[in-house]
């Protein structure tokens, strides 16, 4: 394995070892079916097991070789509309109610780490939103305002305290969320998995999903290894690896890559100023910088990337290019690893929850808030199977609605990123 492959290298060096799992080898019948063995579908099948059902995980991969294995690991409230923007998309009470429930996904991840004994690194010292230019920092404060309405724990900082706290002073003022932190998203990814194993699911892994066959009250899931798991109900959790499975579900998303790079372990004279509590952050950039520590003590920069699957080291000059503007100081420090993945994003920047039909429910979209957001996602789409009221959901179901011109995403995701790079500029 080089270390341009996926999942990289680092994290099979700073991972848990992964959990006993094996494709699936006999047709079996349950009452769920999980496709996709990422945060929503191992958190879903968690609950779901607790709750007394019977559950089969499909996955198509190892545990955590799609996006969840690969994120930057980032533990961030919300979803990415502001309070404000959420009461005008579902008027007062139910935007207060969403931003109450989408606030709660951080916390969601660190009572799942604390229950089941998860090992993952994890940090709880907060996320940080530094403005990267003086206009910017309106829009970074009055989204801690608006969070400090609701009762949040976040607090403003200057441009000498966010200084002081990310050990670079490139960055103007912004907030600290004290609800977030970090994980090492591999180790958190195989921890849901040997949680929902102790509690009596199956995963299988090396397995795809190949068809969704309705037969009667129960679905029949295809696979294309021979055997089949029939269900009462299917949870899909493929996200931005949902090819070919569903009618027109591939083309409601775009699936962009998010890349990322690593230091060598930093020096103790760096390590003692940068990120030095553990704070992870990410920018208010319309391409965002995001960057974090790991336990080894390297420093860990990511951002999106070209929509072409990344074949070299100069197919990530771009994020270290980002680093270097962001800590000068790291410039001569040698990178060590490079790696990629796909984030499923809707046309309208909110996780969509789809029900097609009966017996079947379709979860898309994370925007990189992934690691909270699915982990939480898992609990509700339990709690709605089990209880059967869909106000368990956090939003309406919505139909699957193809994104015009879909075939052409390359070319518009392509201008769109042009776009914001000089807005990023002028702004």
């Amino acid at each position: 394995m080089t270390k341009l492959e996926l999942p990289p290298s680092l994290w099979a060096a700073t991972a848990a070892e992964p959990p006993a799992t094996s494709p699936l080898a006999d047709d079996i019948s349950v009452d769920v079916a999980v496709i996709g063995g990422g945060y929503a579908g191992l958190s879903t099948a968690l609950h779901l097991a607790e709750a007394g059902r019977s559950v089969q995980v499909i996955e198509a991969g190892e545990i955590g070789w799609g996006a969840s294995g690969r994120s930057g690991g980032q533990v961030i409230p919300g979803i990415k509309y502001d309070p404000d923007g959420l009461v005008k998309l579902f008027g007062e009470e139910g935007g207060r109610r969403a931003a109450e429930l989408f606030g709660s996904t951080a916390a969601k991840v660190f009572e799942l780490i604390d229950r089941h004994g998860i090992d993952c690194d994890d940090t709880r010292t907060g996320w940080a939103q530094p403005a990267h230019s003086t206009a910017a920092e309106p829009l970074a404060l009055d989204r801690c305002r608006q969070w400090k309405r609701l009762g949040a724990d976040v607090v403003e900082l200057t441009r000498e305290e966010m200084a002081e706290r990310l050990g670079t002073d490139v960055y103007h003022a912004g907030w600290l969320d004290r609800r977030g932190g970090s994980v090492q998203p591999l180790s958190y990814t195989r921890g849901l998995a040997r949680a929902a194993l102790k509690e009596g699911a199956k995963v299988a892994t090396r397995t795809r999903a190949t068809a969704l066959t309705p037969t009667g009250d129960r679905w029949r899931i295809g696979t294309d290894l021979g055997p089949a798991v029939t269900a009462r109900d299917v949870i899909v959790c493929t996200n931005a690896h949902s090819t070919g499975l569903w009618p027109k579900l591939e083309q409601s998303m775009i699936a962009a890559n998010s890349f990322q790079v690593a230091t060598t372990p930093l020096a103790s004279n760096l390590s003692a100023t940068i990120l030095r509590d553990g704070v992870v952050a990410s920018d208010t950039r319309r391409l965002l910088s995001y960057f974090r520590r790991d336990r080894e003590g390297r420093f860990i920069m990511g951002g999106r990337g070209t929509f072409a699957e990344p074949r070299s080291p100069a197919d990530y000059r771009h994020v270290e290019r980002m680093l270097t503007r962001a800590y000068p100081v790291l410039s001569d420090q040698p990178i060590e690893f490079r790696w990629g993945g796909r984030v499923a994003i809707t046309r309208d920047f909110l996780p969509h929850l789809h029900r097609p039909a009966d017996g079947l429910l379709i979860l898309v979209g994370c925007q990189g808030r992934g690691v909270a957001l699915q982990s939480k996602m898992g609990e509700w789409i339990g709690d709605y199977l089990v209880s059967g009221d869909p106000n368990r959901l956090p939003l309406p179901v919505v139909d699957i609605e193809a994104i015009p011109f879909h075939a052409l995403r390359k070319l518009y995701v392509s201008a769109t990123l042009a776009y914001y790079k000089f807005a990023d500029i002028v702004s």
